[in-house]
């Protein structure tokens, strides 16, 4: 008998005592229906009462021994004929009610699944995820805006975050690194909104870029002998464009001798080196207070003898003392930033020291940037999902009031929003070609591939 069946649902309201026996049929579709998630509710609301009546929560046993609480409730339930399961069916709802104890619901299955990149909540019945860049609908739902907003409390709540009518919308992290964004009504006139960029659990190398074609090998090539030569480098693209992931990458290059600094809002780099310091900003309390802001950590960054610092995305007035710190001996700085282009991305750059309040003449301004970054690399996503790195850009100085930019190479889609096209080299002579060869790298020339 189908979970969607009258006879079911009927069942489902039935209270726990006198419910008629229910079989579950197919694991992996019948999760979505209402007599299922009503049938769940019941057996999770069961497992609680029974550690209640042991003393003991959820959070003070293991997992093994929280299954083993499940198991048995999902086996009284049986014996009273409240349930009849498959061993297929018994292991899918054991699951999904270790999940509701204990985990984020129905956010656990697709946080555990590998493909997926990013998951999106519009609401208790709208579930999107990411999966190679594209954005599909899945059948993952909530029971309603009630069960919604517990998960949501389960993740705000262990990090200390706060959230409600007077504070609706939050960053957050999750255990394992992934970042979380929600916001809630009044703010979010449908329902709560919950957005969740998953943390990659391995760092993508060189190889598998060049692989997946984010990047050609001769991009590749320049891309490790900029890193090795410490060329300040600038990496701009929208959101979810794979900046971060990235500027993970180009991180590998570093040597292990070197004493790294990152800032991120959300710690998520995975710097493989052994002379790391992590830190992250924190937002305002539920006062306002306490705060500490990139530009803050920035600051104290500058007096720990840092010989490089990895900003993860440079968004406010802290340009000025990422720009100072790439100009005054920390050269090999590396940050991100939201832009469409490489001269779009000197622009905002020039906002965000406006912002700051230094009301400098434009050309005095331009030459302070043109003289702290180096190299700026665009990354896109495609209309297709597929990300690449359409520019490479060197910053060669200033001729008159404006940049003098040398773009090495660029991906040329043809046609156009299509997500098909060409890497192609448009200068044979980098600008920093000589810095490169003095600090040792293996590669002089853009043809020469890296050994």
């Amino acid at each position: 008998m189908s979970l969607l069946t009258d006879d079911f649902t009927a069942a489902a309201a039935v209270p726990i005592g006198k419910a008629l026996a229910m079989p579950i049929s197919q694991p992996a579709a019948q999760r979505m229906s209402d007599a299922y998630q009503a049938v769940k509710a019941q057996t999770c609301q069961q497992v609680i009462e029974r550690l209640e009546s042991l003393g003991r929560t959820a959070e003070s046993l293991g997992s093994t021994a929280l299954r083993e609480e499940i198991e048995q409730t999902i086996a009284i339930r049986a014996r009273r004929g409240q349930l009849a399961l498959n061993s297929a069916e018994r292991l899918l709802l054991i699951e999904d009610v270790e999940d509701e104890v204990a985990g984020l619901g129905p956010l656990a299955p697709l946080l555990r699944d590998a493909g997926i990149d990013d998951i999106i909540v519009n609401g208790p019945n709208t579930v999107y995820v990411e999966r190679g860049g594209v954005l599909e609908k899945v059948r993952t739902r909530f029971r309603d805006d009630a069960h919604l907003m517990n998960i949501i409390q389960r993740i705000v709540g262990p990090v200390g975050r706060r959230i409600d009518e007077a504070s609706p919308y939050v960053d957050a992290r999750l255990p394992d690194g992934s970042r979380v964004n929600i916001v809630i009504p009044p703010v979010a006139l449908d329902g709560p909104v919950l957005s969740i960029r998953k943390f990659r659990m391995q760092a993508l190398t060189i190889e598998s870029c060049i692989e997946r074609q984010m990047m050609s090998a001769e991009m590749a090539a320049y891309l490790s002998a900029a890193v090795r030569a410490r060329l300040n480098i600038l990496i701009c693209g929208g959101t979810g464009a794979g900046k971060s992931t990235l500027l993970n990458m180009l991180s590998g290059f570093i040597s292990s001798r070197e004493r790294l600094v990152t800032i991120e809002d959300a710690a998520e780099l995975q710097l493989r080196q052994a002379h790391v310091v992590r830190l992250e900003t924190r937002p305002p309390n539920a006062d306002g207070e306490r705060a500490v802001s990139a530009r803050d950590l920035l600051r104290n960054a500058l007096r720990m003898r840092p010989d490089r610092i990895i900003l993860g995305e440079v968004r406010g007035v802290e340009a000025v003392e990422m720009l100072q710190a790439m100009s005054t001996g920390h050269d090999g700085s590396m940050a991100t930033l939201h832009g469409n282009s490489p001269r779009d991305a000197l622009a905002r750059l020039e906002m965000l020291i406006g912002f700051a309040g230094l009301q400098n003449d434009v050309r005095a301004v331009r030459r302070f940037i043109a003289n702290s970054v180096h190299v700026v690399v665009h990354i896109q996503r495609l209309v297709d999902g597929s990300r690449r790195i359409v520019s490479i850009t060197e910053v060669a100085g200033q001729e008159g009031d404006a940049y003098s930019l040398n773009e090495v190479f660029a991906f040329e889609e043809q046609p156009p929003l299509s997500g098909l096209g060409e890497f192609r080299t448009l200068s044979h002579r980098p600008h920093f070609a000589a810095r490169m060869r003095d600090y040792g790298s293996t590669a002089t020339s853009i043809g020469e591939k890296l050994v």
